[in-house]
Parts: structure tokens; C-alpha cells; sequence
């Protein structure tokens, strides 16, 4: 059994972002011309072997590129094989704490997640803080990006240290998920996660065989409990991204916290 838990189901918003221009050229992908009905998503799931995914909606300085909404409409006809993430409005702190309130309370959201480089601010800026602390009374995780940033944004706001080391002192209890490993700062990323207890690493926007050997280290080691696998779809299918697993040299237990057991527990999933 997987949990992939960062994915998202695009909407053409999505695709069509200016910021990943970069990602398109990478990919060679075509962009289709129709929204894309979420069975296809679904059908990507079962070809890598993932049972659960945790989509997100996303929401930048211009609108929602996918709404918390739109996350529901599509978790709602398959609550055995999906759960959402809620985005908000960054600039807007107390209308964005009621809606995290909702995408929880209402539409049974397991987290928020908000991603610095589209915002142009790091996790220490004041206007998360509001958020933090919702995130904290509705017991559910912050998730975010950490690392360099590969659309066309600045990599700063993707630094774990001080950024992400300062809130996990402001706010002890709130659980904090950073996607996207930390590359290049993987170490300080790692040292954060062993730092504190609520810290957890995920492993979306990378193949396994381009997981930086610090990270392999910490999993095969003390980490095993604070990794958790995702793929970052539509960017990289979880199929590609759980290619060479067992080169991992991880043991079944091991394995079991990493692609299921860790993303269970963190984000109270029934599986």
C-alpha cells in the first residue's frame, strides 16, 4: 500500500500558470485543452500503485489556481482513494483563517498548504502566523515547500533555515510537513526534522534516484519515522517517482512507515 501525499488534480488554471513555464519546458508535456475528468488521476494512481492520494488546491497573489471547492468536488465521489489540502489568501489573514476553518470543519480537509515562492514569503513572515495557530486548535499539519524553487520564482523563501527553523520554535505543536526535500539545503532539512519532533520531511518533486544522500542516510537510519513519500503530481507520476524502491535498501517496516504509516498517522487517515 502508498500514500502519495502531495499531488494535485489540475485545472487548466494550473496549467497554464506563467511561473511554470520552466516546468514545461522541462517535461516536454502538452497542456490539454479540456479540464481533465479526475478519473485520469485516478488511473495514474493505480498504474504506480498508490491506494490514497492527498490532493491539494493551490492559491496565489492572483486567485485560486485550484479552489478548496473544486479540491471537494473531486475528493467527495472517492473519500476511499482521496482527501484534500486547503489553500488560502495569504494577504488577507483573517478571511484566509475562516476559510481554513471551513475546508476543515465543512469540506474534511486534512491540512493547509501554503507555498512561499508564490507568495514571494517565507514562512517566518507575520501573515502566516494567524494560520499557524488555526492549524494548531483544528489539530491538523502546515505543509509547505522547502528547497529551490523550480518555476521561475525566487529560491530564497525556500531556505528550511532560518525560515522554517524560526516557526517550529514559535509554534511547538503545530505540525509542519516540508515538501520537496530542501534541495540544495538538505542537511539543514534533515537537521531540522531531527531537531524537533513535529517536523517531517517529504519526499514530492524528486524521483528516488535522485534523492540527495543525505536524505537516504536519515531514512535508512533515524529518519524513518519523519519521511514521507510523495510524487508532486502531475509533474512527476508517482510510477516515476517510486521507480528503484527497493534500491533504497530499506526494510519492511521501514517501508511501510515511509510510503504508508507516516502520512496515516500525520494526517489522521483511516487506511
Amino acid at each position: 500500500m502508498a500514500v502519495d501525499v502531495w499531488m494535485q488534480h489540475p485545472t487548466l488554471r494550473f496549467l497554464h500558470y506563467e511561473a511554470f513555464e520552466s516546468l514545461r519546458r522541462w517535461s516536454g508535456g502538452a497542456i490539454p485543452s479540456a479540464e481533465l475528468p479526475i478519473d485520469a488521476t485516478l488511473a495514474t494512481m493505480d498504474a504506480g500503485g498508490v491506494d490514497f492520494g492527498i490532493l491539494s488546491a493551490w492559491h496565489g497573489p492572483t486567485g485560486p489556481l485550484i479552489s478548496n471547492d473544486e479540491v471537494a468536488s473531486f475528493v467527495a465521489p472517492h473519500p476511499t482513494r482521496l482527501a484534500g489540502l486547503a489553500a488560502v489568501d495569504l494577504m488577507h489573514p483573517l478571511r484566509a483563517v475562516r476559510e481554513l476553518r471551513r475546508a476543515v470543519r465543512e469540506l474534511g480537509f486534512r491540512g493547509l498548504r501554503v507555498v512561499p515562492w508564490l507568495w514571494g514569503l517565507p514562512p517566518n513572515d507575520r501573515r502566516y502566523y494567524p494560520l499557524y495557530a488555526e492549524c494548531v486548535e483544528l489539530g491538523v499539519p502546515f505543509c509547505t515547500q522547502v528547497g529551490h524553487t523550480g518555476p521561475l520564482r525566487t529560491s530564497e523563501t525556500g531556505r528550511p533555515i532560518p525560515y522554517l527553523d524560526d516557526v517550529a520554535l514559535d509554534f511547538p505543536e503545530l505540525v509542519i510537513v516540508a515538501g520537496h526535500i530542501g534541495y540544495p539545503w538538505t542537511e539543514e532539512m534533515v537537521a531540522l526534522a531531527r531537531k524537533y519532533p513535529n517536523v517531517y520531511i517529504d519526499t514530492s518533486a524528486y524521483t528516488i534516484r535522485r534523492y540527495p544522500p543525505e536524505l537516504v542516510r536519515y531514512l535508512q537510519t533515524d529518519g524513518g519515522k519523519k519521511v514521507l513519500f510523495g510524487s508532486n503530481y502531475p509533474m512527476i507520476t508517482p510510477a516515476k517517482a517510486l521507480e528503484g524502491l527497493s534500491e533504497l535498501g530499506l526494510d519492511a517496516e521501514a517501508r511501510e512507515l515511509f510510503l504508508t504509516k507516516n502520512a496515516a498517522r500525520i494526517f489522521g487517515l483511516s487506511l
